[in-house]
């Protein structure tokens, strides 16, 4: 869970949560990750926050994102509209 006493910045806190779930199978290759509202509810992260943390698994080449479908994890083909 993201510490709010902690000095690592939430987004950074809420991305390491993901990526451990990403690399320990718990989020398989193409599957849905969680939506921004899903991980506000989750993580009691604000939106930006949620959102920065996706941000970073895109660029960290874990995920992907279909506009419209959502974002899920690299692979695996991505779903088609």
């Amino acid at each position: 869970m993201i510490d709010p006493t902690s000095e690592v910045p939430r987004w950074r806190q809420a991305h390491a949560i993901l990526t451990e779930r990403i690399r320990s199978g718990v989020y398989s290759p193409g599957s849905r990750v969680p939506s921004v509202v899903a991980l506000t509810e989750e993580l009691s992260i604000s939106t930006p926050t949620a959102q920065k943390a996706l941000k970073q698994l895109r660029e960290d080449g874990l995920t992907y994102t279909v506009p419209g479908l959502g974002s899920f994890v690299a692979g695996a083909e991505p779903p088609t509209t």
